[in-house]
């Protein structure tokens, strides 16, 4: 639900500007050796409903559940060439777990995680005022300053993963812009509940979605 009235936000803020457009003074385009930092309202929303199986793998009945979180980040962008950037984003999240069944809706963590994204990313548009980008790159998920939560003891494995990327950047004036970003971030996670009797392959295969202002440097 946050995902679509954060993506129909930002669409109204893009098409406000538009129709401001004209009144704005000259903006500075993208281009070679340029630095642009963007700070957004981001959220991370994980995949859902991972099967909970026993240490010999039979089905329990119940799924693990992962919740999303809001929260704001920077992105970091330069550029190589007027066309070719390379975006890092820094921020961290809260999620909750839950294993959800028939009947069952428990709390099984709370757990923090920062999941830097690294980005290569290609700008068709550099110099023009409605700028898109479509970009790929790796990410890292670190878990840390998890709480077990009712009676339960859960590990994640931190580890790597990919993410792909598409957003827009529409200059206001001077160095400003506002920003919508969207990427899908692939990354699966081993859960060890209760010290191996029960385990779950989630794969939480984020979308991370951000809408914001930036500045070029």
């Amino acid at each position: 639900m946050f995902k679509r009235g954060l993506m129909a936000a930002s669409a109204a803020v893009l098409a406000l500007a538009a129709g401001a457009a004209q009144a704005q003074s000259a903006f500075q385009p993208k281009a070679a050796g340029t630095w642009m930092i963007n700070v957004r309202a981001t959220d991370v929303a994980p995949d859902n409903s991972h099967p909970i199986l026993t240490a010999a793998g039979a089905a329990t009945g119940l799924n693990a559940h992962v919740d999303s979180d809001v929260m704001p980040t920077l992105g970091f962008t330069y550029f190589f060439t007027d066309n070719i950037a390379v975006e890092v984003i820094a921020g961290t999240t809260r999620h909750t777990i839950k294993a959800v069944g028939p009947g069952t809706d428990v709390v099984v963590r709370e757990q923090w995680v920062l999941p830097p994204v690294v980005s290569l990313q290609y700008h068709p548009l550099p110099a023009a005022r409605f700028s898109p980008y479509v970009g790929g790159g790796v990410n890292y998920m670190f878990y840390y300053a998890g709480s077990n939560r009712n009676g339960f003891t859960t590990d994640l494995k931190n580890g790597v993963g990919w993410s792909v990327q598409g957003g827009v950047d529409y200059a206001i004036n001077g160095p400003w812009s506002l920003n919508v970003d969207v990427k899908k971030v692939f990354h699966k996670t081993n859960a060890v509940i209760n010290g191996g009797a029960l385990t779950s392959h989630v794969g939480l295969d984020p979308w991370v979605i951000s809408a914001g202002f930036g500045r070029k440097f």
